[in-house]
């Protein structure tokens, strides 16, 4: 490590408070969802004061960009949320289970990236985008529970089903997701990596996340000593459509598979309507925040050209042998949908949310 970067490294001196601001801590902050997490703080102008980036053993001393500002990963320590007004939890779910609890009784709003907290019977499993799109806008608690940030794969989804409700009773729906290696984070897509190289060199497969060949293969299920299970997932990403769009749109039947790509979740969808499919129809349905539609070659979504990018990604093709459905070929950035999610719903409890260790 260079001395310019020490010097340039901001050690967290407690900042006068300001009425407008509050104090923020990323736990995990040297994962993947980490640090999509910081940089979706400072790209949506988040009204922070001081983010404290927090996470285990290895990447203590990790130096990181926050706000332009660089600064240390410190151990996660009780006296680390003191007068934490947010602390996001992007961490394994061992240690959002253990850090969370010092942070409540701290007082600290929890967001859980981790999924770790679902189960908890004051947890909410939310989605801003999808509550907007309901038109179901969240009452805002002055002690509010944990809040989940709702599977990735679920908000895209119930986002477009909700659209394609505007265009035509749905009569079923049919999700093929493809599951990115980064959704088990750093390790799962350096597995990846391993095992595409040790293929090609003749070598012996690492299979410490996926227990399977992952490498130039497709898995509807992980090997015996993976965990979570593909089909937890899979349950899951259910779980959280039913629990953010509830009643308001219809529940694909849905199989998940594990690519073998790095980065962004993929989608294959199919709709059957009640009528004949319109297209052109079903496409203003589907326009809108969050959605960004393409018709051509050039730009038909792809893993590739949805990394980085906020919008779903999503293309139409008539179904050639039923005039009553189409297909759906969506491509999504899962970290940026999960972080995007977690920053927004702080947004949306900011304005109620006291200073400091409520009392």
């Amino acid at each position: 490590m260079s001395s310019n970067l020490k010097s340039a490294a901001v050690a967290h001196p407690e900042p006068v408070r300001s009425s407008n601001f509050y104090r923020v801590a990323i736990v995990g902050a040297g994962t993947l969802k980490g640090k999509e997490v910081a940089e979706v703080l400072s790209d949506r102008n988040f009204p922070s004061i001081d983010v404290k980036l927090l996470d285990d053993d290895e990447t203590i001393g990790q130096l990181e960009n926050v706000a332009d500002e660089v600064t240390f990963i410190q151990k996660v320590r009780a006296e680390e949320f003191h007068n934490i007004d947010f602390t996001f939890f992007a961490s394994d779910p061992e240690c959002t289970r253990k850090a969370s609890k010092i942070a409540r009784e701290a007082g600290s709003t929890i967001v859980d990236l981790s999924f770790a907290l679902e189960n908890e019977s004051h947890a909410t499993v939310r989605s801003p985008w999808i509550e907007r799109q309901r038109g179901r806008l969240l009452v805002p608690e002055l002690q509010p529970g944990p809040v989940v940030v709702a599977h990735p794969a679920a908000v895209v989804l119930a986002l477009l089903l909700l659209r394609v409700e505007k265009a035509g009773e749905v009569r079923r729906v049919l999700a093929t997701v493809f599951e990115p290696a980064s959704e088990h984070g750093q390790r799962g897509m350096d597995e990846l990596h391993e095992q595409t190289v040790g293929l090609l060199s003749f070598q012996e497969l690492p299979k410490n996340v996926f227990d399977i060949q992952l490498a130039f293969n497709m898995v509807s299920r992980y090997g015996a000593q993976s965990l979570p299970a593909l089909a937890t997932i899979e349950s899951r990403i259910v779980k959280h459509y039913e629990l953010i769009a509830g009643s308001d749109a219809p529940l694909p039947s849905v199989l998940l598979l594990q690519a073998p790509i790095f980065h962004g979740h993929a989608f294959a969808v199919h709709v059957e309507l009640n009528q004949v499919a319109d297209i052109e129809k079903i496409g203003r349905a589907l326009a809108g925040e969050h959605v960004h539609l393409t018709s051509g070659a050039e730009d038909a979504p792809t893993n590739v050209n949805a990394a980085g990018q906020g919008d779903i990604q999503v293309s139409i093709r008539p179904d050639t042998s039923q005039a009553n459905s189409f297909w759906l070929w969506v491509a999504s950035d899962n970290l940026r949908i999960a972080a995007a999610t977690a920053v927004e719903c702080a947004e949306t409890m900011a304005a109620t949310r006291p200073r400091g260790k409520i009392q």
